[in-house]
């Protein structure tokens, strides 16, 4: 691990790549990711301290609570533009500004117990919700007013799975180059 590499600190397991075409293969092993993650995270997280969550990941990053509370804040998005692409045709979604979100007091204070167990419902909800799509489904989209580009649920997914396992890496790599795992 080169923590001296500040690509690598942003991006510990590269920029999101899809697979494409995407496969039913992938889109299971993505949902699998989302089912898991809520746990894997509450175990990596846990058990640390104030100090070690007010940490940041790396110089001029979030710290740790800061991540975990995005993490929330994130995903609640997404379960959100899931529904509306699902329910609307192609809507146009609301992007938010999740750097000035992260420094709202919340994401710099409050307990992290908070987000983990809205991770666990969110991530319920939204699992369970992906399991009964059908392939026309996972076809809809939405539109993003940020690029003005149209995402595809099964896309969605990926990015979600990804998104999960970026962000526990950020935490994860901390943890190791810090000696608290």
């Amino acid at each position: 691990m080169n923590i001296s590499n500040l690509e690598y600190l942003k991006y510990p397991i590269g920029q999101f790549k899809v697979a494409t075409p995407i496969t039913q293969q992938h889109i299971q092993s993505w949902i699998s990711i989302l089912e898991h993650f809520p746990n894997r995270l509450e175990k990596l997280v846990k058990d640390l301290s104030s100090v070690q969550l007010d940490t940041v990941y790396r110089s001029n990053g979030w710290t740790i609570r800061q991540v975990v509370h995005h993490i929330s804040d994130s995903h609640h998005h997404s379960y959100t533009r899931f529904k509306w692409a699902l329910t609307e045709d192609k809507p146009i979604i609301k992007a938010y500004f999740e750097d000035r979100w992260a420094e709202l007091i919340d994401s710099k204070t409050a307990p992290i117990e908070m987000s983990l167990n809205h991770i666990k419902a969110i991530h319920f909800k939204l699992v369970y919700l992906l399991k009964t799509l059908t392939e026309e489904d996972f076809n809809k989209s939405f539109i993003h007013p940020e690029t003005n580009s149209e995402v595809v649920l099964s896309y969605n997914i990926g990015n979600y799975a990804w998104h999960s396992n970026h962000h526990y890496a950020h935490i994860e790599n901390l943890l190791k180059i810090k000696g608290w795992l």
